[in-house]
């Protein structure tokens, strides 16, 4: 893959030149570019010549090969060595967005740049994944359950690399929606930098959205105990499908997708009467798209109360709040990588509050009104907890300031390097290293891991406990766009 090529200055005059706002507690710049160093941690085939992280080499260079197809290349989800379409294709939609929305913040330096090859890395492999489209979309690579009963380096894999698929008589409309989403978002980003790029990135997400629409069902009905209860789909498909159309229409300037966007959230609308699920407005993940929607949506004027009940929802302020906070100000939704959904709630929130701004209007919840400073506010809260700013002194971003997670659950940087230990260590040999009490031997530079204990403020740093010390790629993913908005916008 060669190296992103642009004329950075023909870049910035595109983008906002507003100026440093209130006193910074972070270095938010810093932040920035160590979470887009993280993602080279989680490359998977041959590593380009640049590759900044290089105790990572080269790994699964056969990818694909059993199904007969090229999938190298791409991210390893997490702290294992299986790579999900599905969760890869809404990091990407995530880095796209950010860099649409908050480019400005990444014009420093190379981290546009940086943030553009971050992208592309990802967006070749979707490429890839949907290559034998219009009847086929490859979900995933690798066996999970023989990948988890080892403990080894991705440059050692040994264990199977099957290739899962779906397609007209097995569909998977929220995996082929989803990388729908990530390329129709993607040609916005390369639309000036690679036009050729661009309108490839786009031509496939539309092959990709006729074929999550025209063969609806769900992967996870299609593939079964491959991605259950690992990215098993609870949220349904039809979220996905509201998502790419939306997505879809912006990349094309049109509305061209809007009666399948709305024919999708009526179908959602009536889940939620249906299950009377008050929260699912504040809902914003790898699996449910509902908040994210509403929010992209808003910007051209629509679905503009769902937007506002997402606002008020995670308001700490609002009387109609729907989110839980720790005594120290974290958001808290899960008690299982809490911070993707700090993340992603943070980046929609800026998001909401950049469009909010320019309309000149004001958030009603309730019978009160916020100015759209206030959402930004939570977010900047949310972001300096992340940094360090909390009980526990502790920053959730590996290599950022003096008091960091040591022990990350992530097999490769846990095990020695290569360049160490270039011997192959076997599967079960590796164990050794989980149940080491000392850290990691490679430093994760970037890694945002799931964050505290279930809704307290305490953390407990052993690399046993996935839910806290487990880093993925969707957690990084919204927060580059946090990270970069706080850089030079004020308040």
């Amino acid at each position: 893959m060669e190296r992103i090529c642009v004329v950075v200055c023909g870049v910035l005059l595109l983008m906002s030149t507003a100026s440093v706002g209130w006193e910074q507690k972070h270095d938010y710049k810093l932040a920035l570019s160590k979470s887009l160093l993280f993602f080279e941690g989680q490359r998977s085939g041959q590593l380009p010549s640049w590759q900044r992280m290089t105790w990572r080499k080269n790994s699964a260079l056969r990818d694909g090969q059993e199904g007969g197809v090229d999938l190298t290349e791409g991210y390893y989800d997490a702290g294992d060595n299986v790579k999900y379409s599905f969760p890869m294709a809404f990091t990407a939609t995530l880095l796209a967005w950010s860099i649409i929305e908050f480019g400005d913040g990444m014009a420093m330096g190379d981290e546009w740049i940086n943030a553009a090859e971050t992208l592309k890395w990802n967006t070749d492999f979707l490429l890839k994944a949907t290559a034998n489209l219009p009847n086929t979309v490859y979900a995933m690579v690798g066996n999970p359950y023989s990948d988890h009963n080892c403990w080894e380096r991705p440059e050692d894999m040994d264990t199977p690399r099957p290739v899962y698929a779906v397609n007209t008589t097995h569909p998977g409309s929220e995996v082929a929606g989803e990388i729908a989403a990530a390329l129709a978002a993607a040609s916005i980003v390369f639309k000036i930098a690679d036009p050729a790029y661009s309108w490839r990135l786009l031509s496939k997400a539309k092959e990709a959205y006729y074929f999550a629409n025209t063969y609806q069902g769900s992967y996870s009905d299609s593939i079964g105990d491959a991605v259950c209860p690992f990215y098993c789909d609870f949220s349904g498909y039809q979220d996905e499908l509201a998502w790419a159309g939306a997505w879809l229409n912006k990349a094309t300037d049109s509305q061209k997708y809007q009666k399948h966007v709305d024919a999708a959230i009526r179908k959602i609308k009536l889940m939620q009467e249906v299950t009377d699920y008050s929260s699912i407005d504040t809902e914003f993940s790898w699996d449910n798209k509902h908040a994210g929607i509403y929010v992209l949506l808003s910007q051209i004027g629509q679905y503009k109360k769902e937007a506002q009940t997402f606002a008020c929802g995670v308001l700490p302020e609002s009387p109609t709040r729907t989110i839980q906070y720790t005594p120290g100000g974290l958001l808290f939704k899960t008690e299982g990588c809490n911070n993707q959904a700090v993340g992603s709630l943070s980046l929609l929130a800026l998001i909401y509050a950049k469009h909010v701004r320019l309309a000149r209007q004001r958030i009603t919840c309730g019978n009160t009104k916020f100015p759209a400073w206030k959402l930004v506010e939570f977010a900047k809260n949310q972001a300096d907890y992340i940094l360090g700013t909390n009980p526990m002194g502790m920053s959730y971003m590996v290599g950022f300031g003096p008091k960091f997670p040591q022990h990350v659950h992530h097999r490769a940087s846990s095990l020695p390097s290569i360049d160490v230990h270039p011997s192959f260590i076997p599967c079960t040999d590796g164990f050794s290293y989980l149940d080491n009490p000392n850290p990691n031997l490679n430093e994760l530079t970037g890694a945002i891991i799931g964050g505290p204990n279930n809704g307290t403020d305490y953390f407990d740093d052993d690399r046993r406990r996935a839910a806290l010390t487990e880093p993925t790629t969707y957690v990084n993913a919204p927060f580059v766009g946090v990270f970069a908005y706080f850089i030079n916008h004020k308040k």
